[in-house]
């Protein structure tokens, strides 16, 4: 196993220099005219109860998923699901929910409630002489991570989640509580576990450019991390016009990445930057340049912002930017489906219109095509998804793989319209999607790393 650690926070600009030598030529290679890729709608009958962002529904706000595989019992596989200051739900293969955790005090001495925003599985983690498979959270109201271990009976345990979160873990981007409180703090996560045994966790920084890993560890009886790292992605482009683009946001924020996955094989760490695009990121920092795999269509479309409205408007309404076919920001959640051999796909959320966009995790990531999701037998279309998670493994009702994302806002029937803000999520045959685009299936375990 390499043994070198990713960059620290003093080596982050220089990290930073490497990104912008690569960012112009990612730009200009956009072609001046829009080409046409395949695009295909997909179904879903099959969606989690309606969360609300209510006193009622405990201010639940759905965010990130994540699918735990069961490795005898496919039927016992579970979905662990994030609510923001709503906690955690987990949810069996038949979208019934099995367990509700609320976002409880960090265990600190300065801890308070949390707001769970992203979740990734990692297993096979060493706790108490055992191997045992986690739940990963980021808090942002404690700008840490979260730990909870999984019943190894899944959706047929009577708690599969219990939370082990070892005592006064190290803000992950502040340097005291009263920073925590400004709110840039934990945000996307996805769990990065290389060969050698271990383990880590990738994290993105709310309202500004930086990642973060840190490396999983049993501390005090429970899990906790060290050994934080950070580095700062570009803020600022040029483009092949001579100017430079600044993505436009709210001010004191930067671009900010949130959807994250690691693909084990490689190291490979695919980042959605929200309002800019999708990044390929060699792990750990510092090993190679981070490159642009595709932008979002407005990229290079210089705005301003508008504090009356809280809007970002254009400078020049006929402006039509350098930006890519596929992605309409916010770019999302990330997630990868493993085929066979090094073959894979990504898929990222295109949250600004309810579609998603599949790349290749070969060669140079082309894009293969473009999928929504419609909804029937009384079940909504996904719209405005966030975080999303795929196994290729098969799971009960889903021989060929499960895709599950976000919903927001959830309009199926069984919403009620008296109710605030309802989310939720939405199961996705991957049968449908890889018949629909060509795609290659694989069902093997020994095809997902993640399963070691």
């Amino acid at each position: 196993m390499n043994t070198r650690l990713p960059l620290a926070a003093g080596a982050a600009m220089a990290a930073c220099a490497l990104v912008l030598a690569a960012a112009p030529r990612a730009a200009s290679a956009q072609p001046s005219e829009k080409k046409p890729v395949p695009h295909a709608t997909v179904t879903t009958d099959n969606e989690t109860p309606a969360l609300y962002d209510d006193e009622a529904g405990g201010s639940a706000v759905g965010d990130d998923p994540a699918i735990w595989v069961h490795p005898q019992d496919p039927a016992a596989s579970i979905v662990i699901v994030t609510a923001k200051e709503g906690g955690l739900r987990v949810y069996d293969l038949d979208d019934e929910e099995v367990q509700s955790l609320a976002a409880t005090p960090a265990p600190r001495a300065d801890g308070v409630a949390g707001r769970y925003n992203n979740v990734d599985i990692a297993y096979d983690v060493p706790l108490n002489g055992s191997q045992v498979d986690v739940a990963v959270v980021s808090d942002r109201y404690n700008d840490q991570l979260r730990f909870f271990t999984i019943d190894p009976a899944g959706a047929d345990a009577a708690t599969p989640l219990v939370e082990v979160t070892a005592a006064d873990q190290p803000f992950l981007f502040s340097p005291d509580r009263d920073t925590v409180a400004e709110d840039h703090t934990a945000y996307g996560l996805a769990v990065w576990q290389p060969a050698g045994g271990a383990d880590y966790a990738v994290v993105t920084q709310e309202g500004a450019p930086t990642l973060a890993t840190a490396r999983i560890v049993e501390t005090g009886g429970g899990l906790g991390y060290t050994e934080v790292r950070s580095t700062v992605m570009p803020s600022s482009f040029p483009l092949r016009d001579g100017t430079t683009w600044n993505p436009c946001e709210e001010p004191g924020t930067g671009p900010q990445l949130e959807g994250l996955s690691v693909d084990q094989r490689t190291g490979v760490l695919y980042a959605a930057q929200e309002d800019v695009g999708l990044w390929r990121v060699p792990l750990p920092f510092g090993e190679g340049q981070p490159s642009l795999v595709d932008t979002v269509k407005d990229f290079g479309v210089h705005d301003v912002y508008d504090p009356q409205t809280e809007e970002c408007v254009p400078v020049d309404p006929d402006d039509e930017g350098f930006g890519g076919d596929a992605l309409e920001a916010d770019a999302e959640g990330v997630d990868i489906y493993y085929a066979t051999g090094a073959t894979g796909y990504i898929v990222v959320s295109s949250q600004g219109d309810d579609t998603f966009a599949v790349y290749r995790t070969q060669g140079r990531n082309d894009l293969v095509g473009t999928f929504r999701v419609a909804g029937i037998d009384g079940v909504d279309d996904v719209n405005g998804s966030d975080g999303l998670a795929i196994t290729n493994r098969p799971v009960d009702g889903h021989p060929h793989g499960l895709l599950v994302t976000h919903d927001e806002p959830e309009t199926g029937t069984d919403v009620d319209p008296g109710r605030e803000d309802a989310t939720g999520f939405s199961y996705v045959d991957w049968a449908e999607v890889a018949d629909a685009l060509g795609l290659r299936v694989s069902t093997a375990a020994a095809n997902d790393p993640r399963l070691r």
